[in-house]
């Protein structure tokens, strides 16, 4: 066999090696998880921009929105949902957005019938307000949205808990800020009240520009760590904080005590 033929021979055995492989890697991905990069500062501190986070997809079960990198949106819109299950207040979650053509992710705070309301940036769920606790002030970086420009501001850091004792981190400028007086509203059938843990950030139910209440059929997964991080602090050494480590850390966390 001359040495081309033996080139071609060797060429023809590695893709028909790899076609198998790359089909059960596309399987996984449609079925099993997905990872996605964070693109923003809206879920601080639980993630941080460059963070690698792996998605679950069948925790909420299927829908033409968990097929990958977006093919979803070239098929018939449809109602429902394979194998569906609602996910639980303080899930943080994958979607696509209603409105635009892109992913978004942020957490759960109302389940369809639930009322929600903000006032002076605490968050009531039917009429009873999420325990808040301060952790700490810190001054952290702050990005413009074109990622370029940096400067520090201070934020307060809190616990919040959800009335299941679930907790979670969030960040606030003040509970003065455009967003945190908000509502009442009830929450609509099938749909769900998302906010970002970085209150007065996040472009979430709370905002005109948001994506309102996010309908069932567009979730995508739940979001269930950070597998790993392109993020690099770079105010240490300008006496600002850098972000806590976040590698394969779960978004919510048992609370230390039961929620009052």
């Amino acid at each position: 066999m001359s040495l081309m033929k033996k080139m071609v021979h060797e060429i023809r055995l590695t893709v028909e090696a790899a076609i198998p492989a790359l089909i059960l890697v596309f399987i996984g991905f449609t079925l099993a998880y997905q990872s996605y990069d964070i693109p923003s500062q809206s879920m601080q501190p639980t993630m941080e921009v460059g963070d690698r986070i792996v998605v679950s997809k069948f925790s909420y079960g299927y829908s033409r929105w968990t097929i990958p990198y977006g093919l979803g949106g070239v098929l018939p819109a449809t109602e429902g949902r394979l194998f569906g299950r609602p996910p639980r207040r303080g899930d943080v979650v994958v979607f696509r957005h209603p409105f635009l053509d892109k992913d978004f992710i942020k957490r759960v705070i109302g389940l369809p019938g639930d009322e929600i309301a903000l006032k002076d940036g605490r968050v009531s769920i039917n009429g009873k307000e999420l325990r808040r606790e301060l952790v700490r002030t810190r001054s952290i970086m702050r990005y413009e949205k074109s990622g370029k420009v940096e400067f520090p501001v201070t934020v307060q850091e809190y616990d919040e808990f959800m009335p299941d004792g679930r907790a979670h981190r969030i960040y606030e400028f003040s509970d003065a800020d455009v967003l945190d007086n908000f509502g009442p509203v009830i929450v609509s059938p099938n749909t769900f009240f998302v906010m970002g843990d970085h209150r007065d950030n996040s472009q979430d139910s709370r905002a005109e520009a948001g994506p309102g209440m996010v309908p069932m059929e567009r979730l995508e997964g739940k979001a269930e760590t950070v597998l790993f991080t392109f993020y690099r602090c770079r105010g240490k050494d300008q006496g600002h904080d850098c972000a806590d480590g976040r590698w394969l850390k779960p978004f919510t966390r048992k609370a230390i005590a039961e929620a009052k």
